[in-house]
């Protein structure tokens, strides 16, 4: 089963509800990373979060999400937008720990429980529209509930995992967010929230082999959902070798020559894919003539 997402409607229409595969989409991260296990489950929990909350958005629309909490892991930086690409990467790939109390992995004690969940949003406008709230968990999943409820004041519960191999490779990734659209009935938040109080965690049924549309029905029965959209969703960089090259130009005639007269040549790297770029003497002197 390749990554994809599912948008639907469920208790007629009275909530909004995202569920997606990302198992190949985290492991694509991982190993361009070489996140370890802890590490990956922090950067994997957020990026399935954030490949949801792109999916909100509409056209050429995107956002950028940054948690900075004060655990080992250093921040965290998402990229994604409304056509299923995310990115992702994390301060410090090589974190890991024993697992926590309940046997998972101590994503907490990676991230922190004191610092900030801080969402970008870019739709088009002259003015980007920011949100922020401050880490409540450090858990992910809860902390991104609380974005949700305080800065966009929509009830809702979100639901991110990802289960990691011994070796370090992803075994399976995936999430949920449901929404409570305005006036949604209290019959319906408590049926919303025995399902919760009794679901199995969101990496084990991608495990099982569940779809998407599988875990929707879990949570709501098959007919409270209906599924609106679908669409696949993939480890995208917007990186190339001419971005970076249009970014040296940029810098002026003085920094090439530098880079020529002490180098001879210039590296550029991507943090988001972890991709380098070597730019030698020849193409450095392209690019002196361009800047003048």
């Amino acid at each position: 089963m390749n990554d994809y997402l599912v948008k639907a409607i469920a208790c007629d229409g009275q909530v909004r509800a995202y569920a997606v595969r990302t198992t190949d989409t985290v492991a694509e991260a991982q190993r361009r990373h070489q996140t370890w296990r802890t590490a990956s489950a922090a950067l994997g929990r957020s990026m399935t979060a954030g490949v949801m909350m792109g999916a909100m958005l509409k056209g050429e629309e995107k956002l950028t999400i940054k948690i900075e909490g004060d655990g080992p892991l250093g921040h965290i930086l998402v990229d994604s937008n409304a056509k299923g690409d995310v990115r992702g990467y994390v301060q410090n790939p090589h974190v890991d720990f024993e697992a926590n109390e309940h046997g998972k992995l101590d994503v907490k004690r990676a991230v922190g429980t004191s610092g900030s969940l801080a969402v970008v949003k870019d739709i088009g406008l002259r003015d980007y529209f920011t949100g922020q709230v401050p880490l409540v968990s450090g858990e992910l999943g809860e902390d991104f509930t609380y974005y949700f409820v305080t800065s966009e004041q929509v009830p809702s519960s979100v639901g991110v995992g990802v289960l990691v191999n011994p070796d370090d490779t992803i075994l399976a990734a995936g999430g949920f967010i449901l929404q409570l659209m305005p006036g949604t009935e209290d019959e319906t938040i408590t049926k919303i929230e025995e399902s919760l109080k009794t679901i199995p965690p969101i990496s084990k049924l991608i495990e099982a082999g569940l779809t998407p549309e599988e875990i929707l029905e879990r949570l709501f029965g098959k007919e409270d959902i209906n599924i609106l959209a679908k669409m696949p969703v993939q480890f995208e960089c917007t990186c190339s070798k001419k971005r970076f090259g249009d970014a040296i130009i940029s810098l002026g005639k003085e920094e090439i020559t530098d880079m020529i007269e002490t180098d001879g040549m210039a590296e550029a790297h991507c943090h988001f894919c972890n991709e380098k770029y070597i730019y030698s003497r020849e193409e450095l002197e392209t690019f002196l003539e361009e800047a003048k």
